[in-house]
């Protein structure tokens, strides 16, 4: 099970022998109207887009490019530029950097020049603000005609609560009348705005008006309204109690204010086993009752040397009711293809525990998180003078100078939690009779499996709203009836499309299957029947048995055309258990086992109070922390 460490050298002539072979069959494999293949000599110096570009019978076009030189002047360049009919439209002397606009197929002569070092097209620069095209919501977002819906999905009608360091009210992005239901503090600070900063950021991702920026940065939900409850203080720091004083108001009020969903991008050690935890108590019971909950699982993937751990989800993420929530990085760019899961968000298996009366630990090992979406570098609304800006000044993006319109970035799961809280929303405006199970099934159903990260480090895959909107819209009405759809009859109302999305030129295949506590599912007939994990008050792994070594369904919950899986893969970007062995199942049964990054931790390792994160915070009994730790880019919040 451990794997051998490679040298780095060694990884990195790997690495550059693998770059080296893509750009030898893409030469190989593409047309150009001269030749098939750039003139090796200077094929190392210009970018791959590029020469993408040129080998495919456009190289005529007029394009800009960025000359990089070993040196600040250079007679060659300069002769080499007139010989070819180019223009000279920047010089950067401090960086050896010069603009040109000339024709992509004229590169090739630059590129003779000794002091040219490299040339790249001056493509778009996205910063990652545009989650709605990344995530595929802006596809569903002209959806509205289909099946009686208005104009666009939009959550509408769909209330979204975010339990956090309060909402900047007066920010353009919830201008809206309206917008914001109710506000409360639960903090003893007798306010309800957000001087931490974090919340605002996470509710504006959520369901952000993005008429103030012309739908630049958006929140995936923009017609949901918000219910804003302050859990964390000035400091972004708050307790169990006060948590569980937001979930127990939740409990009485969502009716009052339609709240479908709770947004929770906070947490505390996962110490105590799911089923004794008071926070996971509190959250199951609100999924009971037919409230979606959405759970950041944490920013401790690494650890202090950057190395990859497991078993640091955070409280509630360990709880199975909840959708746990890990962060992809998307590179500030909506294609898909180069995704990949960062490197600080929280990978499985859950390791809360409970200890019997003989002394024995017992580890949950559940696995998590449920999905992934896009938590590196996120754009959003920046609140007032908040503490976050002034720590971090870095963080400002000064897209914008008036006061209630700046934005700040930020990074963590944190900002990955209000993607598929808007999400669910979103699937809620298209069919209000989802239950909460169902709103995860079809997320984690639809999910993109990402090609090399397993099953603990991205659970079912990220996230792809167009897929799940999809199935929602066809997915049977009478979920919510006095009379409960039938086991095994048709859950949906046509049948089911292709199990594909394309979102940003790639298109992709679904998991199409499901994670289910200690194991997963696969099959068709997951989507094509009527289960009854899928109803209110049951566990999506409710109906599987387990043993000591093994697990088995029960056929009177799961019908017997889905197929239990034995093993976790190392995802080939295929549907479900597409890729190589990763690891047993049979591994998550037992007490006392965690994954690192080679080598296994044996009984007695838990991240528990005192545990000191990177950024200087200790978190002690009871605390519940936005925790600003270092992440991929730059402060973190989770």
């Amino acid at each position: 099970m451990s794997r051998p460490q490679l040298p780095k050298r060694l990884v990195a002539t790997i690495v550059l022998f693998s770059l080296c072979s893509a750009l030898f069959m893409t030469t190989k494999t593409s047309a150009r109207a001269a030749s098939n293949t750039l003139p090796s000599a200077v094929s190392s110096k210009i970018s791959p887009d590029l020469q993408r570009l040129i080998l495919s019978g456009n190289g005529d076009t007029r394009v800009k490019v960025i000359v990089q030189s070993n040196s600040s002047t250079s007679n060659l360049l300069g002769s080499l530029l007139n010989t070819v009919g180019g223009l000279l439209v920047n010089v950067l002397a401090n960086l050896n950097i010069r603009i040109l606009d000339v024709e992509a197929n004229s590169v090739e002569v630059l590129a003779t020049d000794p002091s040219v070092s490299y040339i790249s097209l001056d493509a778009p620069v996205h910063s990652s603000g545009h989650i709605t095209n990344t995530t595929g919501t802006q596809q569903v977002r002209a959806q509205k005609s289909l099946l009686g819906l208005n104009n666009t999905l939009d959550g509408s009608g769909v209330t979204i609560a975010i339990l956090d360091s309060g909402i900047d009210t007066k920010h353009k992005s919830f201008a809206t009348t309206g917008k914001i239901k109710f506000s409360k503090d639960f903090t003893g600070e007798n306010r309800t705005d957000d001087p931490w900063g974090h919340g605002t950021h996470v509710a504006a991702i959520a369901a952000g008006d993005g008429a103030p920026t012309s739908g630049a940065y958006e929140g995936i939900a923009p017609g949901a309204s918000l219910v804003n409850l302050r859990v964390l203080n000035s400091e972004g720091v708050g307790q169990v109690s006060t948590v569980l004083a937001a979930l127990d108001w939740l409990m009485a009020n969502k009716g009052n204010y339609g709240v479908r969903v709770v947004n929770m991008s906070l947490g505390t050690p996962a110490i105590n086993s799911y089923e004794d935890d008071p926070i996971c108590n509190a959250v199951r019971k609100l999924v009971n009752a037919g409230v979606v909950v959405v759970a950041a699982a944490g920013n401790n993937g690494k650890d202090a040397d950057g190395q990859k751990i497991y078993g640091a989800i955070h409280c509630p993420g360990n709880e199975p009711s909840a959708i746990t929530v890990g962060a992809s990085n998307s590179f500030g760019t909506d294609a898909r293809n180069e995704d990949s899961v960062t490197s600080y968000s929280s990978r499985g298996p859950t390791r809360s525990f409970s200890i019997d009366s003989y002394g024995r630990v017992h580890y949950d090992n559940i696995i998590k998180p449920d999905l992934v979406a896009p938590g590196n570098k996120i754009i959003a609304a920046e609140a007032v003078g908040n503490s976050l800006i002034r720590k971090y000044p870095e963080l400002e993006t000064y897209k914008y100078s008036t006061t209630n319109m700046k934005l700040m970035y930020l990074s963590g799961t944190s900002m990955s939690t209000p993607m598929v809280a808007g999400a669910a929303a979103l699937l809620l405006e298209a069919n209000s009779s989802l239950t909460p199970n169902m709103v995860k099934m079809l997320l984690m159903y639809t999910a993109q499996p990402l090609a090399g990260f397993n099953t603990l480090d991205q659970g079912a895959g990220q996230i792809n709203v167009a897929g799940a909107v999809t199935l929602a819209r066809i997915v049977r009405t009478d979920l919510l009836g006095l009379l409960k759809p039938t086991f095994g009859s048709a859950l949906l109302t046509q049948t089911a499309p292709a199990p594909q999305t394309t979102i940003g030129g790639l298109t992709f295949t679904w998991t199409q299957g499901l994670v289910l506590k200690r194991t997963m599912i696969t099959g068709k007939d997951l989507i094509n029947k009527y289960q009854v994990s899928y109803g209110q008050g049951y566990l999506l792994g409710d109906g599987v048995n387990e043993g000591l070594t093994s697990q088995s369904l029960n056929y009177n919950m799961w019908v017997k055309s889905v197929t239990l899986g034995s093993y976790m893969t190392k995802s080939d970007g295929s549907a479900l258990f597409g890729g190589s062995y990763f690891l047993s199942n049979a591994l998550l049964l037992g007490d006392g086992f965690v994954l690192g990054d080679g080598f296994v931790l044996g009984d007695g390792f838990v991240i528990g109070d005192g545990f000191v994160l990177g950024d200087g915070f200790v978190l002690g009994d009871g605390f519940v922390l936005g925790d600003c730790s270092l992440g991929d880019s730059g402060p973190s919040m989770k």
